[in-house]
């Protein structure tokens, strides 16, 4: 029992939640059950690991999509651009710290794998026409499939059903017109169950989080160059009234699965009580910024007073 309260002070994406909710000490028997019951189980494995990011040991949380299923997030490449960076020049490859990227119309993962990666941006385009869209109803009938609790079935259905509006919202079509990228991939599919089943399997009585923190610049999704926050992150954050916060880096700190998610979860600001701390958690990201990709979630309880000494 007790709460949760997720700190997204360095951003926060799907894998990362997933991560720091396993780290955190939730049941990964539930998880086990459920990914295995999905419809799409063959499709793909799930990696677990322990990493350091800035000297502090952290849970790393990987998806891996098994034969002929391709992510388009193959390496930073086709993030930003063929192999250029904005002002032309070769873009250095940088997976060890990252657990954010492109918006989902880019096709890309909501986490680079961690690992080196043989292929490149045009053995991406090539698979392109291997990749699946799915639109909402396709996603709602995968996440039916699973073996999950009906409150965790209603959490992953949530952060979809936020996800389809602020895709709609930002290509101005309507919900049941939008097709699914990055969000409708195998792998996000996966992070948005877990998070779900990891977080009903506490049982908290509120979720808390903190001002999701996101960088600047730009990015290059699929349609060309896009601000940070990316649209979807925008959209979200707008209909769900989640507060906000400006990191002085250079990047996508926050992606729109991770923000999905912390609105699908009902998470209230931070609380304004005082708290006992019973575990914390600590998910990596993949990608390296100028601060390192971590989602921090306590398990708190309300501290008791400790009320009147009593006298010798």
């Amino acid at each position: 029992m007790g709460s949760l309260y997720i700190d997204c002070s360095l951003g926060v994406s799907g894998d990362m939640l997933v991560a720091a909710l396993l780290d955190a000490g939730a049941d990964s028997a539930a998880l086990d059950r459920a990914l295995s019951s999905l419809s799409v189980a063959d499709e793909f494995e799930i990696a677990i690991s322990t990493v350091t990011k800035a000297g502090m040991r952290a849970c790393d949380f990987d998806v891996v999509l098994r034969h002929g299923h391709e992510t388009h997030d193959h390496d930073m490449a086709y993030l930003h651009g063929h192999g250029e960076d904005r002002c032309g020049r070769a873009h250095e490859h940088a997976h060890e710290d990252d657990g954010h990227h492109c918006c989902e119309h880019a096709h890309a993962r909501e986490h680079a794998h961690g690992h080196e990666h043989a292929h490149g941006h045009e053995h991406a385009r090539r698979h392109e026409h291997h990749h699946e869209h799915r639109n909402l109803h396709d996603v709602m009938a995968i996440i039916d499939s699973a073996q999950m609790t009906q409150s965790a079935r209603a959490i992953a259905a949530r952060a979809f059903e936020i996800l389809a509006q602020a895709e709609a919202q930002a290509h101005g079509l309507p919900v049941d017109q939008v097709h699914f990228h990055e969000v409708g991939a195998i792998d996000s599919i996966v992070d948005i169950v877990s998070a779900a089943v990891l977080a009903d399997s506490l049982d908290p009585d509120a979720v808390y989080a903190t001002p999701l923190a996101d960088g600047h610049g730009t990015i290059r999704c699929q349609h060309g160059v896009i601000p940070v926050p990316v649209p979807a992150v925008v959209n979200i954050c707008r209909a769900c009234e989640l507060p906000t916060s400006h990191l002085d880096v250079e990047g996508e700190l926050v992606t729109p699965t991770g923000a999905a998610l912390i609105a699908a979860l009902d998470a209230r600001r931070a609380p304004d009580f005082p708290y006992t701390i019973l575990a914390t958690g600590m998910g990596a990201g993949k990608r390296g910024y100028s601060v390192p990709s971590l989602v921090r979630v306590h398990r708190i309880e309300r501290a008791r007073g400790r009320g009147p000494q009593p006298h010798v």
